[in-house]
């Protein structure tokens, strides 16, 4: 075919994103469609949660209810997509899906193999924290700074009388609620 596949966004009910990309797989390889229909996604980004002393990572969807479908559009691959339980239409004006342009699919990342892991803290700039290991554990101070890149925070605790900045792990410390 001369025409090429390109991305277009499908609108799904919350929570149904990998059920709908799994039928939508399934499908395509019943009905031998893998011509027109090339990649099904859904974007998702690695995230580094942080609370108390525990480090977790996990993947979240970066939009929820919606699944990204590579695809030539026709009227059978159209059928095929929009007729999927669990599918509430394609995005676009009216009945009339437009596909992403190629700054969009590469803003989202889409076809980027390895993805950054972001971190998500209990804690911002500002706060107050309370240190819960290492050797100025149980001290309370003010966060100064985060670096995610390093995985370091600086917290001014007040140490002999004075204002003493500490570099610190991320995990080892946590808002003090008053």
């Amino acid at each position: 075919m001369a025409e090429t596949a390109k991305w277009y966004v499908v609108h799904t009910y919350s929570g149904y994103e990998n059920k709908v990309a799994a039928t939508i797989e399934k499908t395509i390889e019943n009905r031998k469609l893998q011509d027109l229909i090339h990649e099904v996604a859904i974007p998702t980004e690695k995230v580094l949660e942080v609370h108390e002393n525990t480090q977790k990572e996990v993947e979240r969807k970066i939009f929820p209810g919606y699944v990204l479908v590579k695809m030539i559009m026709t009227d059978d691959s159209w059928h095929v997509v929009r007729n999927t339980r669990g599918v509430t239409g394609f995005v676009g004006p009216g009945s009339k899906p437009v596909a992403l342009t190629e700054s969009e699919v590469a803003a989202l990342g889409i076809d980027r193999q390895e993805k950054d892991t972001r971190i998500s803290l209990s804690y911002k700039v500002g706060d107050r924290v309370r240190v819960v290991s290492g050797p100025i554990a149980n001290f309370t101070g003010v966060v100064d700074a985060i670096n995610e890149k390093e995985n370091q925070v600086r917290v001014v605790v007040s140490m002999f009388g004075r204002e003493t900045p500490v570099e610190l792990e991320l995990d080892q410390v946590t808002v003090v609620y008053d």
